[in-house]
């Protein structure tokens, strides 16, 4: 049931209300209208309590006023804080929202007169703003002119710079290029000096290998550790050495080459960037508003694909060129290190070379000498044998002239056995027969003897003949070995001495480049 002067939302006499509605409406005042699309009265005393929704814009949590009646929807209609009672800081009572709508479309011959002078200040305003607009918009035009010719003349002048600086640092990487070429060609030269010098190397190893297995076949007391032989090993112990240190060294150098060829390679690459920079800049520098081919690019000034800062953009290229002058440097001591290693290497083989050759020929003398020694003592034998073989036939004779006297005595003392009775006597010259028979005996058994000590003198001769024509023999197989084969083949290939080298002007001006 609905009185004058309430709404279905509001009412101004006191109602009882339903128990069960814990909030109430808005204050009015805390409309915010800057941010709603809606009027603030516009159906806001129609809506019911009762509705399921409540936007947040238009409700709030009620307070609770303990002072209050929870039955009374408004506490003062009347009060200055009810936004329904303050319009135009009037008193209005509660009327239905179309009698109120009149009173605002009412207006005073005042507001009329003000509304007047409003519109012409501001057309006078709006004018003067106008042509201050105009005038500021001139000389902004002149001033963005002469600042866009400002602008691409400062631009013109710093591509222009950066040409020039890509121009320096493009020569700079070019000369560093050339030295670096001339460097690499010097490293492969010396490497393959070194790669020569260590094939060369295995001739002589293999011929000092040779002259060892050739002695190996000397027989007898000749297999002697002798001075030959330690010399022999030390060649064979200095060629390798020196192959060892060959093989490192062309390694380094290989090593070093492949440094040197990817420090050109960087610089190559710092180059052919150089020149399309170059080449790109030149375009851009050359581009003017009359240029052919010009257009918009919409969004290309915040397209950032940049890498380097002009700090960065030279230390990379000082780096670039500091690695190659270091390259080149680490390329001048290896080479260095190169000739000084092939001279201590060609001195020490050769030095060597000749100490096995001095001890080859006094080796070969001594077997010389030794041979000629044996040779006379055993001519010396041979002639002992023949006449101790002289004088065994001299006391065979010897013996048997004897034996025929024994036999004489022995004959006579047989025939005088035979005398009769008395006449058979112990005479004196039975006396002296029986001691001429005693006498041969002993000296025939005395010749016996002699002749078994010739011949024994014989045998002893005959072995030592036989031990001189042995030693005789392995002296002539080692003079034949040292002298033909180990001297013979040493003589085939002879080692000269190293040679001196000169730096030439080449090099003299390569080191001067890398230097400065």
């Amino acid at each position: 049931m609905d009185f004058m002067g309430s709404t279905s939302t509001a009412q101004y006499t006191h109602m009882g209300r339903r128990p069960h509605q814990s909030t109430y409406l808005p204050s009015i005042g805390t409309f915010d209208t800057r941010t709603s699309s809606a009027p603030p009265y516009s159906g806001l005393l129609t809506r019911s309590l009762s509705l399921p929704w409540r936007p947040s814009t238009y409700y709030r949590s009620a307070r609770v006023e303990p002072t209050q009646s929870l039955n009374i929807s408004t506490a003062a209609p009347f009060s200055s804080s009810n936004y329904l009672n303050n319009i135009d800081n009037v008193k209005v009572p509660p009327i239905f929202p179309s009698a109120r709508q009149a009173l605002y479309t009412r207006y005073t011959p005042k507001d009329w007169y003000n509304a007047q002078m409003t519109n012409y200040l501001a057309s006078d305003k709006i004018r003067s703003a106008a042509e201050r607009l105009r005038s500021d918009a001139i000389r902004l035009a002149r001033e963005k002119d002469e600042q866009s010719f400002k602008n691409n003349a400062e631009s013109s002048k710093r591509l222009g710079e950066r040409i020039n600086d890509i121009e320096y640092w493009k020569n700079e990487l070019e000369k560093t290029k050339d030295k670096m070429k001339r460097k690499i060609n010097d490293v492969e030269f010396k490497r393959r000096e070194v790669e020569r010098q260590l094939s060369e190397t295995e001739k002589p190893l293999r011929i000092a290998q040779e002259n060892l297995y050739e002695r190996e076949k000397r027989q007898g007391i000749d297999l002697v550790h002798d001075n030959v032989e330690r010399e022999l090993i030390r060649v064979i112990d200095t060629i390798k050495l020196s192959q060892q240190k060959l093989r490192q060294m062309l390694e380094r150098l290989n090593t070093q080459n492949a440094l040197n060829r990817a420090s050109l390679h960087e610089l190559e690459l710092d180059a052919q960037d150089k020149f399309r920079a170059r080449v790109l800049d030149s375009a851009a520098h050359h581009i003017k508003t009359t240029s052919r081919g010009i257009n918009f690019y919409e969004g290309i000034e915040n397209v950032d694909n940049t890498v380097s800062v002009p700090e960065t953009w030279m230390r990379y290229t000082e780096e670039n060129i500091r690695r190659a002058l270091s390259e080149m440097s680490q390329s001048d001591e290896l080479l260095n290190a190169g000739n000084q290693l092939m001279a201590t290497s060609n001195n020490d083989m050769w030095s060597q070379w000749n100490h096995v050759n001095v001890s080859l020929e006094n080796r070969v003398q001594e077997e010389q000498v030794a041979k000629n020694k044996i040779q006379s003592h055993l001519e010396k034998i041979l002639q002992e044998i023949f006449d101790v073989e002289q004088n065994i036939e001299f006391l065979k004779k010897t013996i048997a002239d004897k034996e025929a006297f024994l036999q004489v005595a022995q004959t006579r003392l047989e025939t005088r056995i035979r005398r009769p009775n008395v006449e058979a006597c112990r005479d004196p010259a039975m006396h002296r027969l029986i001691q001429e028979v005693h006498d041969l005996h002993a000296g025939i058994a005395d010749l016996h003897g002699k002749l078994r000590q010739e011949e024994n003198a014989v045998q002893h001769l005959l072995r030592t003949k036989s031990t001189l024509e042995q030693d005789l023999a392995i002296k002539n197989n080692s003079l034949f070995i040292d002298s033909d084969k180990v001297m013979g083949i040493r003589r085939t290939f002879t080692m000269g001495a190293p040679e001196k080298k000169t730096l030439n002007v080449y090099d003299c001006l390569s080191n001067n480049e890398v230097n400065q």
